[in-house]
């Protein structure tokens, strides 16, 4: 998909609601010349304010719009990060050399691509060959559709406006997990981190946050400010903001929910309702539901989603009507070997599995552990007394609280990303 063609583009919600017209596409250069991953759109409403779109909201992309999973966006205007660059706006026009046989170019074009790994990615660019004799683009000239490693040059290199340091640490953090650049960021100095805090973007950000101690989270959202902090609360997993709210004064608490957008808010705000050693605690109010009426191949297609963990993964929810939590009737569970072994054409409703015990909000942490020592499993259901459920407790929830506070300040592991110094 060529992003020229995406400028101009109307942009719509699930339900056909305008939104308004794609201007830009958002990407983060890689190291060693890997494609850029894109984050994102800049889409510009009807009030011709711009906003940022993450791609994780796009559905679909064809010739004539581009729809997204949800009607309601982030209204904050967008505003150009660090290592961030703007294709139409930056990338065009950009001056390249072809590495095969030297020649100097112009970009003219560059094409997104879905990875395998569900991340769309900057893989080839279109470049126009430049008149040597002149030194200005010919009129004829050829224009080439390449690989983003066979181009090299100022204009693409160059487009990262950060200290050099920081920004070898952000390309290299690109390719590593997020416990690992957790790791990493703990050694770096504080004025460095920061820096690191500032090139990533908020989906990136919200990640690491998930892998930080307390200390560390609590200082990093104070350097941040209130908007952005937000925005990272919002693209947190709601167990892991709501542990985090949990810890800070109630006003800071309160503004920040404020900030951020209703449908992210309100999960925290229902898990902050319980205790944080509870099962209303710990749990996600986001794992898998299905009604009674899918398919095992439809239930499939949703735990091979890589942005659930596999605990979670491990395990879909059937409920009757409304799918989202707090649920209709809970009817049972589904665990993936037996989705496994289920022809794909049979319904859900056939393979539950109504004899496991479900775990009250109310439950203690030593509960929620025997629970899952006595049943040799690694997600749990949350159901209120009135059959509805709440969420799903996973075992590295249980791990998190149970292991000493702390514990990820004690180096229980080697992290393999850079250090200041590498850098």
């Amino acid at each position: 998909m060529f992003v020229a063609q995406l400028t101009g583009l109307p942009v719509y919600g699930p339900d056909g609601e305008s939104i308004g017209k794609i201007r830009d596409v958002v990407v983060t250069l890689r190291p060693d010349h890997q494609p850029p991953r894109v984050l994102g759109t800049v889409v510009e409403l009807a009030t011709r304010r711009r906003i940022f779109v993450p791609m994780l909201r796009v559905t679909s992309i064809d010739a004539t719009a581009v729809t997204l999973a949800t009607g309601s966006v982030n209204l904050r205007r967008f505003t150009q990060r660090p290592n961030e660059v703007l294709v139409v706006g930056q990338l065009l026009d950009a001056r390249v050399t072809i590495t095969e046989d030297g020649a100097n170019a112009v970009v003219v074009d560059a094409a997104m691509e879905l990875a395998r790994t569900r991340d769309w990615l900057l893989g080839r660019v279109a470049v126009q060959s430049r008149n040597g004799r002149l030194g200005r683009l010919s009129r004829r000239g050829p224009v080439r559709v390449l690989r983003w490693e066979e181009v090299r040059g100022p204009g693409v290199t160059d487009l990262a406006r950060l200290p050099q340091g920081t920004a070898q640490l952000l390309a290299v953090f690109d390719s590593m997990r997020a416990v690992d650049v957790a790791a990493a960021l703990r050694e770096l100095p504080a004025k460095r981190r920061y820096e690191v805090a500032d090139g990533l973007d908020d989906e990136r950000l919200a990640d690491v946050f998930e892998e930080l101690s307390e200390d560390d989270q609590k200082d990093l959202l104070a350097h941040l400010d209130e908007e952005r902090a937000a925005d990272i609360l919002g693209a947190m997993d709601p167990d892991d903001a709501a542990d985090l709210l949990g810890e800070l004064p109630e006003d800071d608490k309160d503004r920040l929910l404020e900030l951020m957008e209703a449908e992210e808010s309100d999960p925290v705000r229902r898990l902050l309702a319980y205790s944080a050693d509870t099962a209303g605690g710990l749990m996600t109010p986001e794992p898998i539901v299905l009604s009674p009426d899918a398919t095992i191949a439809q239930a499939l297609a949703m735990v091979r989603n890589p942005d659930i963990t596999p605990a979670l993964a491990s395990m879909v929810f059937v409920c009757r009507p409304p799918s989202a939590t707090p649920t209709g009737r809970y009817l049972g569970c589904v665990h993936l070997q037996r989705l496994l072994r289920e022809p794909p054409g049979e319904l859900v409703a056939g393979a539950l599995d109504t004899e496991l015990a479900r775990l009250p909000p109310t439950a203690t942490l030593t509960d929620v552990t025997r629970y899952f020592a006595a049943y040799d499993l690694v997600c749990a259901p949350v159901v209120d007394d009135a059959d509805h459920l709440l969420g799903a407790v996973t075992v590295d929830d249980a791990l998190d609280h149970l292991l000493p506070s702390g514990w990820r300040d004690e180096g229980l592991w080697e992290p393999h990303g850079p250090t200041e110094g590498e850098a």
